[in-house]
């Protein structure tokens, strides 16, 4: 098929006879011009200038004519298929729009060429969301749900088969603080009214009485023991707060359109742990420190690995251990990716150091994704401080914003609450995905929701403008045609035009770095690139109402830049309306 890598094969082709630089090298060295208007490609001379004991300016327009008479003598009865022209230090190169463009843009339209194989055969498993259960889903646990459902289709569209676990925070000692607190402080109406929201402010109140009542903290150890050794009591009430838990969260997930093939809790692994504690002392890697089993990381430059309290129970990294082994040998991934915050990096170094040193090879094939906090007004968000913005009305406000919006500019759209919602939605979740994923964020729906700037709407907002175009297109019956092998002759191919083009055509090298790197950052940067070149080309260039040598072409190129938008929108988790 045909890439933009097709520009740099030629460039070789063209420059390696020219020049005593091999070609991988020659290859590393092209760039991509800042303008389309200066060039496709360019060379820069600076590497040249000692062998050849001249200025790179002198040297690049040297090659650039040498290069243009190539080209004249090879095609002498028709235009060369590249011009090169030199400008400082480097020589820009051209190509012949007219030439190339049908066949890439015949490349893009057929939909095989957005997919990806460099993960075929290969399973992923990966970890994402995962909330605490007797809790509001706050928008702080929005990053690990967007980014990880964002990486999941990125994944898939680059060939990996995809397992996505929600591995449920229901599990661990502030359950002995739930308990607790329930037992002492909950009222039963309000509970049965808005259990979540009951719980979290019986939470809450144990953080703020245990300042003059620390005994509060021997009471909940007590009742999480009591848990672990499997009291009916204990049990009856954890199993409560995961039956509420799960379906106030189940509602936020089809909201978010977001879905797992596994819903396996920190509890699920409980009868897992043992066998992970007696095949560490197997292999002598359990050492007392303070009266605590610890798996010492010096040659890792890291602090020992916690592995067992002083009191026998449980922590962390023993359960994180027994999950990882339980996905590479039962849930059989050939790479285990975990979308947690930034602030556990540590905690994941140390877990995949004692995998190694267990012996498990595979460890190499664990990848923790950070990202950064997301704060409100600047401030870290906590639960137990009351500190939080619950996701249901962040949601609610956002869709809100956007049915505001949309009344004002067009009252009379069919289905605008649809749209509303769909526009709302989209906003908050790329207000997170833009951001590279490791910086920190502040939450600001209202910014998020804009249809200028850089936001989501704004990309679905192009989205509606090419349908539109294109529905007006069919209404003056005005057809889209395929381009290859017409002579292209005229304006079609205006600097605004070949650019949009020339930026589709990066599409998959685009998708490949958004996989490698694990960021949809890259992938939503690039969104947005492509909805402001549609729109540079669309407020410079005649479409519908074009000459008719041109209108057939511009038709295609806005029909194919609206597949790879939705496309775009897509991958992120977003809907693309056809009307705004």
């Amino acid at each position: 098929m045909i890439t933009t890598e097709l520009f740099k094969q030629q460039a070789l082709q063209v420059l390696l006879p020219l020049v005593e630089i091999e070609e991988q090298a020659i290859y590393t060295m092209l760039e991509t011009p800042p303008s389309t208007e200066l060039g496709d490609l360019a060379f820069p001379c600076f590497a040249l200038a000692k062998s050849w004991r001249r200025a790179p300016q002198q040297i690049a327009a040297e090659l650039a004519q040498r290069i243009n008479e190539q080209l004249q003598f090879a095609h002498p009865t028709e235009h060369a298929p590249v011009q090169a022209h030199a400008a400082g230090p480097y020589i820009n190169l051209s190509w012949n729009r007219q030439h190339i463009a049908p066949q890439l843009l015949q490349a893009l339209a057929d939909p095989e060429y957005a997919q990806l194989q460099i993960g075929q055969g290969q399973r992923i498993i990966l970890d994402m969301s995962s909330p605490n259960i007797a809790k509001p889903f706050g928008v702080g646990h929005l990053r690990s749900t967007v980014i990880g459902a964002a990486l999941h289709r990125l994944y898939t569209a680059a060939g990996y088969t995809v397992v996505r676990v929600n591995h449920i925070g229901d599990w661990g000692t502030q359950f002995g603080k739930q308990i607790t607190a329930h037992l002492r402080w909950h009222d039963p109406v309000q509970a049965a009214a808005d259990p979540i929201g009951e719980a979290l402010r019986v939470y809450i109140q144990f953080h703020d009485e245990v300042k003059q009542h620390p005994e509060l903290d021997d009471e909940a150890r007590d009742w999480f023991r009591r848990l672990e050794q499997g009291d009916a009591e204990a049990l009856e009430l954890w199993h409560y707060f995961v039956k509420v838990s799960m379906a106030s969260l189940d509602l936020m997930y089809q909201r978010l359109n977001v879905e797992f093939d596994e819903v396996l809790g920190e509890s699920f692994y409980n009868d897992k742990m043992p066998a992970v504690v007696q095949q560490l002392q197997a292999a002598h890697l359990l050492e007392q420190s303070d009266g605590a089993q610890v798996v010492r990381l010096d040659e890792y430059d890291m602090p020992p690995c916690l592995i067992l309290k002083s009191d026998g129970t449980t922590i962390y990294p023993t359960r994180d251990l027994a999950t990882a082994i339980y996905r590479k040998q039962v849930m059989r991934g050939d790479r285990l990716v975990y979308v947690v915050g930034g602030e556990q990096t540590l905690h994941f170094r140390q877990v995949f150091a004692v995998l190694e040193k267990m012996g498990y090879e595979w460890a190499q094939d664990c990848t923790h994704v950070p990202f950064g906090l997301m704060k409100i007004n600047g401030k870290k968000m906590s639960t137990r401080k009351g500190k939080v913005v619950f996701l249901e009305q962040a949601l609610d406000d956002a869709v809100q914003r956007a049915d505001d919006i949309i009344s004002e500019k067009n009252p009379q759209l069919p289905e605008r609450e649809q749209v509303a919602r769909q526009v709302g939605i989209g906003a908050v979740i790329f207000n997170d995905l833009k951001n590279y994923r490791q910086n920190e964020i502040d939450f600001a729906p209202d910014q998020a929701v804009s249809f200028e700037g850089e936001t989501g709407p704004y990309i679905q907002y192009v989205h509606a403008r090419i349908q539109s175009i294109l529905r007006r297109a069919q209404e003056q019956s005005t057809e889209i045609q395929a381009v290859v092998g017409s002579s292209m002759e005229g304006e079609s191919w205006s600097d605004a035009a070949w650019e949009l083009l020339c930026h589709l055509g990066r599409y998959r090298q685009t998708l490949e770095r958004a996989v490698q790197q694990h960021e949809p950052s890259v992938m939503a940067r690039y969104a947005l690139h492509t909805a402001r070149l549609f729109n540079q080309f669309y407020s410079r260039d005649r479409i519908v109402d074009a000459a008719p040598s041109e209108r057939a072409v511009r038709l295609q190129l806005t029909e194919v830049t609206g597949q790879y938008i939705k496309r775009m929108l897509h991958l992120l988790g977003m809907e693309a309306p056809n009307q705004m």
